[in-house]
Order: structure tokens, then C-alpha cells, then sequence
């Protein structure tokens, strides 16, 4: 089984493009600090991929007993290319109040978060044109993103006040793939939560929903190896909390049925039932008031 899982991970690594060396080393430079109200602020610069630098927030709780457990947290899409990794600190439209940031410091968790490709700070191309550009060139920008996630994941683990042993992810909308992707194809997370993006791939395909994503989204010859539950089922049996609308039309329904009847038999054949649970609302692509108290409850329980 593990060794299954071994070959599996570096099956779906394999059709990323043309990534940068799995092993170089990440450069930091921390650019300032700053005291808020529940948690201390630092402003990083990341050379994650040696293309172009990555900025980044690390928020560390005020009375949190060091080493502390963190959260890799992946912002959204919503074709707010200005906001990236401020959602951390500022929320959205989609999610619960409070941010993230005073969320997580007020439960002890520290939390990581970076400008992806075409984002924030990295707002300098549209998406389209880094996509073109990488397609000549061999690469794939979902295959950039997640390198630029598991090399994040590297720095995460280094910091002196952060515990390597309780490293969990998190994430809205493209955040939410984004975090299972990173938990499937990394073991050092231990935790995954995604809200509203947990999207099988044919069920997307027979409602015609594919325009619903950026072209980010989609790696050429995906599905003649995986399915997302496939992908999913790389996790197990870490805990792995989903969270879904019933009237989102990311998520298709049809699509949610088989991903949760899948990766419940994954996780009972692993021995963790209760690691798995896929939580559905009657609601759309946002995060609810009981989704937040889930992810709560969830990162407490296992983080």
C-alpha cells in the first residue's frame, strides 16, 4: 500500500511539466515584522522555483507554546488577482468573518500564506499569458503552483516556531484544490481542509461546467491517469475534512456522491473511518457559518 501510494504520488508529479529540481534549496529574506492584535506578522520574500520570487505572509500566534502547529493556508481565486495572499489577513466575500489569520492564532496555529502565480504582489502578467507562455516552454502553471506549495511547505517546516509533526492546509475555492493536491502529494501535511472546490472531474465535464475554472486549473492528460477521488485517496489515512454547497456549481453533486463513496472505502480500508468526512450544506460557493465552526472543530480535534 505505501509503496503503491510512493509510486503514485511521483505518477501524478510526473505530469506537472517541467518543474524546477524537487531538492533546491529555498532562499528567505524576512522584510519586516509586526505586532496585531492576535498574532505577530512577517513579511517574507520566497525564492521558491528560481524564476521569480515569491512574497509571503507567516502570522505566528502571541501566546501560542512554541514549537507551535501551522497551517499552509492557499488563498482563492475569484478573479481578484490584487487580493492573494492579503486574504489571509483580510478574508473575502466568500468567507466567514473573522480572517483566517486571528481564526487560526486564537486556537494556537500558526499560518503560512504565499502569492501564487498572477497573484498579489505576483499580479505583474494575467494568468493567460503566464499559462501560454509556460505551455511553449514545457511547463504547466498548476504544476508551477503546487511546486511553488510543497517548496512553501519546506520553508513552513524549517522555522524554528513552527512543529514539523502538525503541519495542516487549508483553503476556499482554488485554495480548497490547492490544498488537497499539496496533502496528496506531500505527507508532511497532516491535515487537510478544503471548503468548496472538491470537484470530481467527469461530473464537472457532464454539466458543462469546465469554463467555471481559469485556465490554471486543467494539466494536460489528467484524466487519463487519475480520477480526483484517485488523487484524494493519496491522503488517506490523514484526516481530511471537505466541505461542500449542494447548489455550488464547481462541485456537482453527481460528482460529490462518488468522491465520498470512494474515499469512505479508502479510509475503512485503512483502519480511519472517522478521518474522513465530506460535509454537504444547502448552500452555494462560499463558506457558511457551520463550515466555519467545522474546520474549528476539526483543526482541534486533529492538528
Amino acid at each position: 500500500m505505501a509503496d503503491d501510494s510512493t509510486a503514485r504520488r511521483a505518477e501524478l508529479l510526473s505530469l506537472l511539466g517541467d518543474l524546477p529540481p524537487p531538492d533546491r534549496a529555498v532562499r528567505a529574506e524576512r522584510l519586516w515584522r509586526d505586532t496585531r492584535s492576535h498574532y505577530l506578522l512577517e513579511k517574507w520574500t520566497l525564492d521558491l522555483n528560481g524564476l521569480e520570487t515569491v512574497p509571503a505572509y507567516l502570522t505566528l500566534p502571541l501566546d501560542a507554546h512554541s514549537p507551535a502547529p501551522a497551517v499552509l493556508y492557499n488563498h482563492a481565486h475569484g478573479s481578484d488577482y490584487a487580493l492573494g495572499k492579503d486574504e489571509l489577513l483580510k478574508g473575502r466575500s466568500h468567507l466567514q468573518a473573522p480572517p483566517y489569520a486571528e481564526v487560526l492564532a486564537r486556537e494556537g496555529i500558526a499560518a503560512l500564506c504565499i502569492d501564487h502565480w498572477a497573484f498579489g504582489e505576483r499580479a505583474i502578467r494575467s494568468e493567460n499569458a503566464i499559462f501560454k507562455q509556460m505551455l511553449w516552454e514545457g511547463r504547466v502553471l498548476w504544476g508551477m503552483m503546487i511546486y511553488d506549495s510543497l517548496r512553501a511547505l519546506d520553508f513552513l517546516v524549517q522555522r524554528p516556531e513552527v512543529d514539523p509533526a502538525r503541519i495542516g492546509t487549508l483553503g476556499l475555492s482554488m485554495g480548497s484544490t490547492l490544498a488537497w493536491w499539496a496533502a496528496a502529494l506531500d505527507t508532511r501535511v497532516k491535515v487537510c481542509v478544503d471548503l468548496c472546490c472538491l470537484t470530481d472531474y467527469q461530473a464537472l465535464i457532464e454539466t458543462g461546467g469546465l469554463d467555471r475554472h481559469g485556465v490554471y486549473y486543467y494539466v494536460p492528460g489528467l484524466l487519463r491517469h487519475f480520477t480526483s477521488a484517485e488523487i484524494n485517496a493519496l491522503i488517506a489515512p490523514r484526516p481530511h475534512l471537505g466541505l461542500a454547497g449542494n447548489h455550488d456549481p464547481l462541485t456537482p453533486p453527481a460528482g460529490l456522491n462518488r468522491i465520498d463513496a470512494a474515499l469512505r472505502e479508502v479510509y475503512a480500508a485503512a483502519g480511519a473511518p472517522e478521518a474522513w468526512r465530506l460535509l454537504r450544506y444547502d448552500s452555494g460557493h462560499q463558506e457558511t457559518p457551520a463550515m466555519r465552526v467545522e474546520v474549528i472543530e476539526w483543526l482541534r480535534a486533529w492538528l
